[in-house]
This record gives C-alpha cells, sequence and structure tokens, in this order.
C-alpha cells in the first residue's frame, strides 16, 4: 500500500533579517565617525597635549563623543533599539549628533587655532594632522545631525 507524505516547509524570519541587516551595514556613517573621531584623540594622546589647556578641551570632546559612537555604534549592529521601543530613538539621535556636531565645532576650531609651528615643538604635525580630522568629524556630525532632524520631523508629523 502507498504511503502518502506531507512534507511542510518553513521559512525562518532569522535569514530575512539576516539579510536585511547585512545590507544596511553595507555603509555605517557611525562607524566612520569612530574612526575619524579615534584619529583625533589618537594624534593628540601621542603628544604633550597636557601643557596645553585648549588640547585637554579637544581630547575631552573628541574621546567622550568617541565612546558615546561607539556605545551607540554597538546597539545599532545588535539591534538592541528595536527590544527598547519606549526610548525616543529618533530624538536621542538628534540631540547626540546635534550637542556632538556643536561642541566638535568649538574643539576643532580650538584645535586649529592652538597649532603653532615654534621650531622647538615636535607636536606640530600630529596637531595639524588632529586638526584636520576634528573639522572632518565635524562635518560629519553635521551631516548625521541633518538626517537625525528630517528623521525626527517626519515621525513627529506622523
Amino acid at each position: 500500500r502507498p504511503r502518502s507524505h506531507t512534507v511542510t516547509t518553513t521559512s525562518s524570519s532569522f535569514t530575512a533579517n539576516l539579510s536585511a541587516s547585512s545590507s544596511t551595514l553595507a555603509y555605517d556613517r557611525e562607524f566612520l565617525r569612530t574612526v575619524l573621531g579615534l584619529l583625533v584623540w589618537t594624534l593628540i594622546a601621542g603628544t604633550e597635549y597636557f601643557l596645553y589647556p585648549a588640547f585637554g578641551w579637544v581630547m575631552f570632546v573628541a574621546v567622550f563623543y568617541w565612546v558615546l559612537t561607539v556605545f551607540f555604534l554597538i546597539i545599532y549592529m545588535t539591534m538592541t533599539y528595536t527590544r527598547i521601543p519606549q526610548v525616543p530613538w529618533t530624538m536621542v539621535g538628534l540631540c547626540f549628533n546635534g550637542s556632538a556636531f556643536v561642541l566638535y565645532l568649538i574643539a576643532a576650531i580650538v584645535d586649529a587655532s592652538s597649532v603653532t609651528k615654534d621650531l622647538e615643538n615636535h607636536n606640530y604635525n600630529s596637531w595639524a594632522a588632529s586638526s584636520f580630522f576634528a573639522f572632518v568629524v565635524t562635518f560629519c556630525y553635521a551631516g548625521n545631525t541633518y538626517f537625525s532632524f528630517i528623521s525626527w520631523r517626519s515621525r513627529t508629523l506622523q
């Protein structure tokens, strides 16, 4: 007697989520900001920055926002934000990016204005490079502030 077999196939939502999340990770602005912010503070940290109070401010801003950016990068990559829906993530992103833009702009200006080319000062190249990257990071945060504002605005209009 012939037996009938029923085969049931199911599709896992994990593979669909994995493919969707891997495509969104192709370009990650937070990773770019993390690397550039790391350059800013490591270029200064390798010098005698503690002799100049202005570079202490730049170090504070660079390290503070680098740590926060790494924190948000981990939250983004692990998709933890989907597990905490009570937090208004668009507002958090807007406040974070906006404050980072303002403080990094001030730090970049302070950094650039503090770079001097004294003959006895061998830190000139590191400080000049940190100044350049501080402005690059400032522009990254400015762009992210704009996109965060657009995202926040579209959510508040709904």
